[in-house]
């Protein structure tokens, strides 16, 4: 039930701010109140919907205070990656830690160029590319804290579809890897600073109209 509705919200079938009844998604589906309220939970654990006093549960809709938050968030994770990974190999890191994220970088540049149109694709495997980053510092509570953003910026990225394109979006990524190295946290900070604006012409608006 929560793999069904994620795919639903993920996919924008389920657009932002749709609510979600328990009693009728229960009838669909042929499955007792009790799943369907584990499902939701576990979807709200994730960002995906949230539960709101007087609204009951809803898909998640961001507004430009959402966005701000999730990307400081994720910048003080990544900055935190960088920052180890550069303390333990300095500005050059050695083409076993590197290589997991020169392998993403390979299929973010392969769906940008195949499937530029397939937003939800190209948000994927953007992802990939940043929990490959957060993965050179080697350490698995940062990569669980960050891996738990995953599902939250997917959505963002689907409901907001950014003012550039799929190309620019790889071109974007093309020289991180070397500016982390040599800038550390600022790199990633300047990284995630225009990704943000590429988002906040939308954003800005409030993306959720009740708020």
């Amino acid at each position: 039930m929560a793999d069904d509705l994620r795919g639903r919200i993920l996919s924008g079938e389920l657009a932002a701010g749709t609510p979600l009844r328990e009693e009728a998604l229960a009838s669909t589906a042929g499955l007792s109140r009790h799943t369907v309220r584990t499902a939701l939970a576990r979807l709200a654990t994730e960002r995906l919907v949230i539960q709101e006093a007087y609204r009951g549960i809803r898909v998640t809709s961001f507004t430009a205070e959402d966005v701000r938050a999730l990307q400081e968030l994720r910048c003080a994770l990544e900055a935190e990656a960088v920052r180890l990974t550069r303390e333990r190999y300095g500005q050059s890191w050695p083409e076993e830690v590197t290589a997991p994220f020169q392998k993403a970088m390979l299929e973010l540049e392969r769906v940008a160029s195949t499937h530029p149109d397939d937003w939800r694709l190209v948000a994927t495997a953007h992802a990939a590319v940043h929990r490959a980053l957060v993965a050179t510092a080697g350490s698995p509570r940062i990569e669980e804290a960050y891996a738990r953003l995953d599902s939250e910026m997917l959505l963002l990225l689907v409901n907001l579809r950014p003012t550039y394109s799929a190309e620019e979006v790889a071109n974007d990524h093309r020289a991180f890897l070397n500016e982390v190295q040599v800038d550390g946290e600022s790199a990633v900070r300047r990284h995630l600073d225009h990704g943000t604006q590429q988002i906040w012409p939308r954003s800005a608006r409030g993306i959720d109209a009740d708020h």
